[in-house]
């Protein structure tokens, strides 16, 4: 998909998405070596959208598993359509189940799930497998066969390989440690927050309207929140709400009053907003 690390930058940024020299070296390796690419970070700093961004720049399909607590192999591999196959059964009474096994076990009554879709066919497509640190730790497993070979094994129909192997993403907000068995098969990239500069790049792509000085401002009010000790420290894409709040609200410039009453847009925990009230002292910014 990418010709250098320096293409990976340029067409990246043509999508909204401004990456650091990090992060599009990464994405250019995982590209040439065929690997799956794990994404680590606090959330609210670009992972998922980091994907997004590749899918769109390669104009292929994105293919997205959000993991949670609970999800299993019928919701991220396949399951069987039961409904369609009782109604099969009950249609073809007078066969033989031989001859209705081998139509209800066929791709007719197959639902393919993420993993498996991305698997299959010949379209380019990125998989997303999100948040995967929220998922049990058997579900590795099963990421584990299909990131290894690019193939899924369904007992009735044999083994399914892949023909055109996809650009794989796993993001994870390192809630849980994941296995040693699936960090060794992906390049790992942590994506933490940006500094000052790429921040209010951010900010200006994002927020055009708002203006250099008011764009400076919100950029170092928020690196003074993150240094707090808070219970959640704002994200990259709580910057840019309140950067669009401020512009919704016509502030000129950043005062007390302006940013005591919009911290809840950075904040989500009453304390922290307390704390951060008490402690930011903006005339030192």
């Amino acid at each position: 998909m990418f010709t250098s690390v320096d293409d990976v930058s340029a067409r990246l940024a043509e999508t909204g998405y401004l990456a650091s020299p990090a992060v599009a070296t990464t994405v250019f390796l995982a590209d040439r070596l065929g690997k799956p690419l794990l994404v680590e970070g606090p959330a609210g700093v670009g992972k998922t959208e980091l994907a997004k961004a590749v899918a769109e720049v390669a104009e292929a399909r994105l293919v997205r598993l959000q993991c949670y607590e609970g999800v299993d192999e019928s919701r991220a591999l396949y399951e069987w359509n039961h409904a369609k196959q009782l109604l099969r059964i009950s249609a073809g009474r007078d066969e033989t189940w031989d001859e209705t096994r081998t139509d209800i076990f066929s791709e007719e009554f197959l639902l393919t799930r993420p993993l498996l879709t991305a698997i299959r066919g010949d379209d380019p497509k990125v998989l997303l497998i999100d948040e995967t640190d929220k998922a049990d730790v058997e579900v590795e497993g099963l990421l584990l066969e299909v990131l290894s070979d690019f193939q899924v094994t369904v007992p009735e129909l044999g083994t399914i390989s892949a023909t055109r192997r996809p650009f794989v993403v796993l993001t994870s907000n390192a809630s849980r440690e994941l296995s040693e068995a699936l960090r060794r098969r992906c390049l790992f990239l942590h994506i933490g927050f940006p500094d000052e500069e790429l921040e209010r790049r951010i900010v200006r792509l994002k927020v055009p309207g708002l203006d250099e000085a008011l764009t400076r401002s919100v950029v170092r009010v928020v690196g003074a929140l993150r240094a707090m000790d808070l219970r959640k420290l704002p994200s990259v894409a709580e910057t840019i709400d309140w950067a669009r709040t401020l512009l919704a609200l016509g502030a000129g410039t950043l005062d007390e009053t302006v940013v005591r009453d919009t911290l809840g847009v950075l904040l989500k925990h009453q304390d922290d907003v307390l704390k951060a009230a008490a402690k930011l002292d903006l005339d030192a910014l």
